[in-house]
């Protein structure tokens, strides 16, 4: 196996080459083409083709490496992208080629919702895990066109590309520090870009300013109970809260300081694997909602800058035990 950074900047690119895809496809996009895969859970062949494609150039890179899709086509290759005019009745959500090794964790687009919508953002997210540890993660933002990346023990990182007349020359974050930036030129078209590397750090905000992610997943019916007792514990007592529609770039926005803490129930491996590596080698703190840091084979996820983690968790502790 190839060494963990080459190989994250080999995903990054197959990530990338997937939001092209999905770029391209939103252009025409038809809602009728939209398959409800559970109540208010959609799927459309979007999602499917991005899956394809993924999942075709990873086994190129790592052939001997299992796959755990959203939308498991990987039995089903090797066949064309699916067209607008198809519809596919396959099963969501399956462990294709779940084994003991190495396993690519793919989810082709995170945010559908969003997609369908045309409301920003919607993501490409891919994660190799063996066994409990993952070993690298890229989450892509398709409409901002940034690429979050991180392998383990190695940092977390942000990639932004465009024109050179567009770059400016240093980024400070949101604290006032500057940024780790590396810059190189790359030539794409025949048009000279800029790439530019970030190294990504938690925010520092205390619980009284965060600015909180508190997402609403489909199993609305048990989560209502718990989204309601954590909305009444911190509106008004935080910064703010929002809502952003992907798990994915919840995670990431955390690792990047946008975001001090996110809380989140009833999600996917596929979710939140690729995006909670990327917000401990940015400094930050993830687990479940029981304060685990095994969380890699549940369905709940507390991330943070560390700072906000307990409070989190209390909060998320209390919510639970009152709506039983």
């Amino acid at each position: 196996m190839r060494d963990l950074e080459s190989l994250s900047r080999l995903v990054c690119q197959v990530a990338r080459e997937a939001g092209a895809y999905i770029r391209k496809e939103r252009a025409s996009f038809s809602v009728d083409k939209v398959e409800r895969k559970h109540a208010h859970d959609y799927v459309s062949y979007v999602d499917k083709g991005s899956e394809l494609l993924i999942v075709k150039s990873l086994r190129e890179i790592l052939p001997e490496a299992g796959f755990i899709t959203e939308e498991g086509t990987t039995k089903t290759l090797p066949q064309p992208l699916p067209e607008r005019e198809e519809s596919s009745n396959s099963q969501d959500g399956k462990d294709e080629e779940e084994g003991e090794g190495l396993l690519w964790v793919v989810d082709p687009l995170d945010g559908t919702t969003n997609f369908i919508h045309g409301y920003a953002p919607y993501a490409v997210s891919i994660a190799l895990i063996q066994d409990k540890d993952i070993l690298l993660g890229v989450v892509y933002d398709v409409c901002a066109d940034e690429c979050y990346y991180a392998w383990k023990g190695g940092g977390a990182y942000l990639e932004v590309r465009g024109k050179m007349a567009d770059v400016r020359g240093e980024k400070s974050d949101v604290r006032g520090e500057k940024s780790d930036v590396r810059g190189e030129k790359s030539e794409v078209g025949g048009e000279k870009s800029e790439v530019r590397v970030e190294r990504l750090a938690v925010g520092t905000s205390a619980i009284n300013d965060a600015l909180l992610c508190m997402q609403l997943p489909y199993n609305s019916d048990a989560y209502k109970p718990v989204i309601k007792h954590l909305i009444d514990r911190f509106y008004g007592n935080v910064g703010s809260i929002r809502m952003i529609g992907s798990a994915a770039m919840a995670l990431c926005y955390v690792a990047a300081g946008r975001l001090d803490g996110y809380v989140e129930r009833y999600i996917g491996r596929w979710d939140y694997m690729a995006g909670a590596l990327i917000v401990k080698e940015a400094g930050g703190t993830v687990t479940d909602y029981n304060g685990s840091v095994d969380f890699t084979r549940g369905d709940s996820v507390v991330a943070s800058n560390g700072v906000v983690h307990q409070p989190l968790l209390e909060a998320v502790a209390v919510a639970v035990v009152t709506t039983i």
